[in-house]
């Protein structure tokens, strides 16, 4: 429309909190996988929560991942207090416009619980990985991708589902194959038991429906042509197209973002990325002459929703 201007600019937070999570284990990519991006967009302020090791400071290699993304400042607490620390702000922690990265099932909560208090990425919780497979997938690929994800937490879901006549049995003894060499067994073990299952379906067009009903965080299209699916898949955190892309290579170096929605919230949010660092600001500009063309029409609106004043504001640029 001729004499109007609206356009959108994008602003960069002025200060972030990354959450790194920690336990039984120590994760320097999920530094990288907050604070790059942070830093990319601009952002003034990058604060790192992550919990104390053994020593009371965090690990050295989440320290020195620190070091190299840029983060500002760092402190050495973790779970929901974390969270709720960096959305509250303390007497040594700064409040922050935007709590990131993933964590535990607690971590989770407390950010959806803070989200009215300051913003969120997504509800990241405990790791999910969908693996759907045809016949020209093996086995054993199969059953590494959800170890991998196993291994992280107890509460983790992992996920096969075979299409078929993909034998289920083959991929279930291979699972129990890999799981007897893996140090962190009896996380796996567990997470397998209570949150794992080796499913069959009896065609792409079912395994399709599953997947976009589940929204996995990770999706693997172990298939002799996922590219073919890609185009059908709507709710995912991530997807991984073909045995080779393995889920692992994301979490660490192709460029991906780690940072993804679990819980079935892949059908609402997306994965992490610079975009999530930046709020933004719209503006608008009318000429003269634009709002003389706009005055009747809007106070047209204006009085037929009963905002009388609102139609005044306009007209009187009808009569300029």
């Amino acid at each position: 429309e001729p004499g109007i201007i609206v356009g959108r600019r994008p602003d960069p937070f002025d200060a972030v909190g990354v959450y790194a999570p920690g336990g039984t284990a120590s994760y320097p990519s999920s530094v990288l996988m907050g604070a790059v991006p942070a830093r990319a967009a601009g952002v003034q302020t990058v604060v790192l929560a992550t919990p104390p090791g053994k020593g009371g400071l965090p690990s050295q290699a989440v320290l020195a991942a620190a070091a190299l993304a840029g983060v500002d400042r760092v402190f050495a607490i973790g779970g929901a207090g974390a969270i709720a620390a960096l959305a509250f702000g303390t007497e040594t922690i700064p409040r922050v416009a935007k709590i990131v990265g993933p964590g535990n099932a607690f971590v989770a909560e407390a950010k959806l619980q803070v989200s009215g208090i300051t913003s969120i990425d997504s509800p990241a919780g405990p790791s999910e990985v969908l693996v759907i497979a045809d016949s020209s997938a093996d086995a054993d690929v199969i059953a590494a991708e959800l170890l991998a994800q196993a291994e992280h937490d107890t509460r983790a879901s992992v996920i096969a589902l075979l299409i078929a006549p993909y034998s289920l049995e083959s991929v279930l003894d291979a699972i129990e194959h890999r799981l007897q060499k893996e140090p962190r067994r009896n996380i796996a073990a567990r997470a397998l038991a209570e949150r794992g299952a080796v499913l069959q379906c009896d065609s792409i067009e079912q395994a399709i429906e599953f997947a976009n009903r589940y929204a996995a965080e990770h999706l693997l299209l172990a298939l002799q042509n996922p590219e073919a699916v890609l185009p059908a898949i709507c709710n995912a955190g991530t997807v991984c197209l073909g045995a080779s892309s393995s889920v692992v290579f994301g979490d660490y170096m192709t460029g991906a973002n780690h940072v993804l929605p679990t819980g079935g919230m892949g059908r609402a949010f997306s994965g992490l990325s610079a975009l999530d660092f930046v709020r933004w600001t719209s503006y608008q500009s009318v000429t003269p002459e634009a709002a003389r063309r706009l005055a009747v029409p809007v106070s047209v609106f204006a009085e037929y929703e009963g905002l009388s004043a609102h139609a005044g504001a306009a007209r009187i640029w009808s009569e300029r």
